[in-house]
Parts: C-alpha cells; structure tokens; sequence
C-alpha cells in the first residue's frame, strides 16, 4: 500500500481550514495545516481556502508569502487547490464595493458581483462540468455541492497559443446568471463552492483531486 499524500492546507489567516483538514484526513490524506514556507512547497498538494473580502485574503496571502509559494509550486508543476475566496483570488483581480484589487493573475478573469435575486448565493446547486473531467469523475450530473459567496467570476475568456496545450476545463453553475464553478488547469485546480461542506459528494471530488497527487 502507497503511504498517504501529503496535503498542506495553507493558512494565511482567511479560510475555513479545520473542515478542511477534516474532510482530506476523512479521504485518506495525511494533512498539515501551516503557513510555512517549505512544508508548504514540499507537500505533494497545496489546499488554499479563503473566505471574507477579496482584497483582505489577497493581502493576507501575500503577508504569508503565499503569492510566492503558488507561483513556485505551479512553475515546478506542483499541485495546487484553491476553495471559494482562494479560487477567486486565482484570476486576475477582484472589484468589491468598487474597490479593484490585484489577484495572482494565474487566469484572466474578474471576480465581480453576482447579478441574481437573491445574494449571497448560500445554500446547495447542481454544476455542469466538461466531459473529461478528473475532479467530477464518478459524480452524478444532478449531485449538488454547497456555496455561499456573493461575488463570482461571470465571463471566461482564456486563449491558449499552443494548440498542443490543453485548454483550462472549465465547470459551469447558474444562481441568477451563470458563472464559474470550478476550473482544472493542469496542477491547478479550484471551486468556487466548498467540497469540504458538500458530503459525499464533497468527499468524492477531493478523492478525485488527491488521486491526481
């Protein structure tokens, strides 16, 4: 028997990292949550939660040296998991209250507020990944996860040059108006929503993502 991966779930200050740290022990994951820097960069995956504002995550991260850790990690092909506010703060910027703010830039994109009836968008939702997916493999179409944020990525714009690159795969949800749900882009993964609050199915997908190690 293989010994468990190793998993660091990051903590910078913004994120729910002890349901993290429960829901990859419950799937087989030897998990460490720390801020430091090489445990973090030795690990053989990266968890980066995030919740609260985009500016405030972006400023802790970069306090903790996080912006650093992800793009070494990522140049090297380690692999890298962000959740809710840390899939956010992936793209390119994020504008709350009118206040425009720097992401890690690893996707264009602009973190913006959902247009919908009802926000936050709080409580459970069907997603519709790509075919060929490796962190919905296995799960039914009409299986539900668990969000809550107020702000998400509404439009994708992403060219690759390299016809022998494969593009980002990118997982749709609606509350109001479409916007993205996850995207798998090699070692770097993200959902906007949070598997380690959405059972079985939750558990699933981290499976999935710890099996991709």
């Amino acid at each position: 028997m293989s010994a468990p991966k190793k998993v660091v779930v990051f903590d910078y200050g913004f994120g729910n990292v002890r349901s993290a740290e429960r829901a990859l022990a419950h799937v087989g994951a030897d998990v460490e949550i720390t801020g430091d820097y090489d445990k973090a960069m030795n690990a053989d995956g990266l968890l980066v939660p995030g919740v609260g504002a985009f500016a405030a995550c972006m400023q802790g991260l970069r306090a903790a040296r996080g912006d650093w850790i992800v793009e070494r990690r990522l140049a090297g092909g380690r692999p890298v998991m962000g959740i809710c506010v840390g899939m956010q703060i992936l793209f390119a910027r994020g504008i709350e209250h009118g206040v425009e703010t720097d992401g890690l830039d690893e996707w264009p994109g602009i973190v913006e507020p959902l247009k919908a009836p009802v926000v936050p968008h709080m409580g459970w939702n069907t997603v519709a990944p790509p075919e060929g997916t490796r962190l919905f493999a296995g799960l039914d179409p009409d299986t539900r996860y668990y969000f809550v944020h107020s702000y998400a990525v509404r439009e994708w714009n992403f060219e690759v040059g390299n016809a022998a690159i494969r593009p980002p795969q990118v997982t749709w949800a609606t509350h109001g108006e479409p916007f993205v749900a996850a995207v798998e882009n090699g070692p770097l993964c993200a959902t906007q929503f949070h598997p380690e609050k959405s059972g079985d199915a939750g558990a699933r997908l981290l499976t999935n993502w710890i099996e991709t190690l």
